[in-house]
């Protein structure tokens, strides 16, 4: 499906769409109704195509922006087009795609890290904060992970949904991943209680970050 046309692409997303889809999906914030699966099959068909990421992403689409961001090249991506797509991003699943797939790929990663999670747009913040957890995980040198305990402890309790989300992701992985930090990180989680009643499917984790701390340490132990 070489030099595949924006035209194509996009009457091909239009006959995937299923209004069932679309409903499960709204419920969630995002306004597209094409099974991931298919937009994965559609993406590996196309193959990497940057010129066609670029243009699929300027047409707004849900659906269209998703398959982007899996044929898209991550590091042809400027520091400045990166923001710009993120502020643009809208529903929680570009921005969550453009985060893992993209930028956490990107040689302007840490940058970006730094600028987002100052950002007073709690959004914006909360990418900042999913690149920090990422550095938490796999590359923690040179973090400040008490001062970033602090950061949590003194706001987490009272930030918007999508940004305490993410602290609290942070918060879990200093605890599952730094023992030294781990009685510390638990009792943040017990005494802000942010999550506590999640209702989590069995045989899920809880994102209650004393509980996911506690179940990911274990489950290592056991490896």
């Amino acid at each position: 499906m070489a030099e595949t046309t924006l035209a194509e692409v996009m009457a091909e997303l239009s006959e995937l769409e299923d209004p069932k889809t679309r409903a499960v999906n709204e419920r969630h914030g995002d306004d597209h109704g094409v099974n991931l699966s298919k937009l994965r099959a559609l993406a590996k068909r196309l193959k990497t195509q940057q010129d066609l990421a670029r243009r699929l992403w300027g047409t707004g689409d849900t659906a269209a922006r998703l398959l982007a961001l899996l044929i898209c090249r991550p590091k042809a991506f400027e520091r400045d087009e990166l923001d710009a797509m993120l502020r643009a991003a809208r529903t929680p699943k570009v921005h969550d795609w453009l985060v893992n797939y993209v930028v956490k790929k990107s040689p302007h990663a840490e940058e970006l890290r730094l600028a987002w999670t100052a950002d007073p747009d709690p959004v914006v913040a909360s990418a900042g904060w999913a690149l920090t957890t990422e550095r938490v995980a796999k590359k923690p040198e040179g973090l400040d992970l008490s001062g970033l305990l602090d950061v949590v402890e003194a706001e987490m309790k009272d930030a918007p949904d999508r940004l305490q989300w993410a602290m609290n992701h942070c918060l879990a992985q200093i605890g599952i991943e730094h023992a030294e930090y781990r009685a510390r990180a638990v009792d943040i989680g017990e005494r802000l209680e942010v999550l506590k009643d999640y209702p989590t499917p069995p045989g899920c984790t809880s994102p209650f970050a004393p509980v996911w701390i506690d179940e990911m340490v274990r489950r290592q132990r056991h490896e």
